[in-house]
Order: structure tokens, then sequence, then C-alpha cells
């Protein structure tokens, strides 16, 4: 592997802590349909985009009748949480020390416009990234490799590390051709993460931020 030029740094649990505001949501939405799904099972599949969280939890029968409407009762349910969120420690440090080794920084969401400005507000992202996604840049989301790739292309670069949460940035980062690295903000294990094929797992952004030395080498 090439020394990387880019940091892909996913943004909903691995700088603002939002998996289980997401997961309580989508439990909110699916009951408008008579749908009742255990809490803990929708957090399995937070970091998924919504266009495919919907087949993984409820059923692609589910999903052809109901997917944009549960998709829109999702995005009404989370938004009151909007203003509870808040950014994880560490985050303007890693960025910012990313930025000054050389690397493009990528903020590499699938959520909705609106959620991602909202974010980058928190913790100074339009001063601290050289670019950002959100969902309408791409058709499929993670686990698909299309974001990452989407990201790397923003700023024209050639070789990227991956920064994400869950399992499914791990899913999704070797399909795009890059490593990723994990921090256990989402809720997810050490060995589940690995398994997904994270190359390193951090319990925190300060701890992945004291390891670049060997991850950037």
């Amino acid at each position: 592997m090439r020394t990387p030029d880019t940091a892909v740094v996913d943004v909903d649990g691995t700088l603002v802590d939002t998996n289980y505001h997401h997961a309580l949501a989508w439990y909110r939405a699916f009951r408008r349909f008579d749908q009742t799904l255990p809490v803990w099972r929708l957090h399995r599949a937070i970091g998924m985009g919504g266009d495919q969280l919907v087949t993984a939890v409820a059923g692609a029968r589910f999903e052809d009748e109901y997917g944009d409407d549960v998709r829109k009762a999702w995005s009404a349910e989370f938004e009151p949480m909007l203003r509870e969120v808040r950014p994880l420690g560490g985050v303007r440090e890693l960025l910012a020390e990313l930025r000054g080794r050389g690397l493009a920084v990528v903020l590499a969401s699938s959520g909705a416009p609106e959620h991602v400005e909202t974010y980058l507000d928190l913790f100074d992202g339009r001063e601290l990234a050289d670019a950002w996604t959100t969902s309408e840049d791409v058709e499929r989301t993670k686990p698909g490799p299309d974001l990452i790739a989407v990201a790397v292309e923003r700023v024209g670069g050639r070789s990227a590390v991956v920064i994400g949460d869950s399992v499914w940035d791990f899913e999704a980062a070797p399909r795009a051709g890059h490593p990723g690295y994990a921090i256990r903000t989402g809720g997810f294990s050490t060995e589940e993460l690995r398994a997904a094929g994270a190359c390193g797992v951090f319990d925190a952004l300060p701890d992945l931020h004291q390891a670049l030395d060997e991850i950037l080498r």
C-alpha cells in the first residue's frame, strides 16, 4: 500500500455521538407502520444508509411497500433529537492532525444534507475538512463502496485510509480498495470490527490519534 494522501472519516458514530439516537428514531418510525423491531436489532444495522437498512431489518416486501414512507418517518423522528447530538472527544484534534500531516480530509457521511450541516457546526467541520459527502452524492450507501470512492475522488486522492465505527464501514473500505481503522464508539465489539475488516481497533478517537505514526507509515 502507498502512503495515504487522503483520510476518509465517517461522521455518525465516529465524530458525533448519534448511533443510539438513530436506532430509537428508526424504532419509532417502524412503529408508525405497525412494525415493532427490537432496538438492539436496529442498532446492529446503524451505519448502513437508509436505502439499505429497511430491507436489512424488515425485508424486501416491507421495503417495496413502505420504504420511502418509513425513511420520511425516520427523518421526522430524528429531527427533534438533533439538538441533543454532541461531538465525541478528540474530534478537532484528530482532524487538525491529519491535515497537519498533509492528508486531505473528507468527511464521508451518508446522512441527510441538513443533518450533516448541523454536525459540521458542532466541531468546526468546514474549517477542519477539505470536503464532505451526504446521501445525495451516491445511489447506494454503505456497506457498498460508493461513498468512500466518491469521497476520495472529491479531493483527487489516490490512496486513502478510512476511519469509522461500524462493521459496515469495514465492509465498504476494502471494496473501495482502502484499509480501515475503527473506533468502538458505535457500540460494536473489537472482534466484530476486526472480523468485518478493520486493520486496527481503538476505544476512542484520542487512542487512534496516538497511533497515527503506525497507521500512516
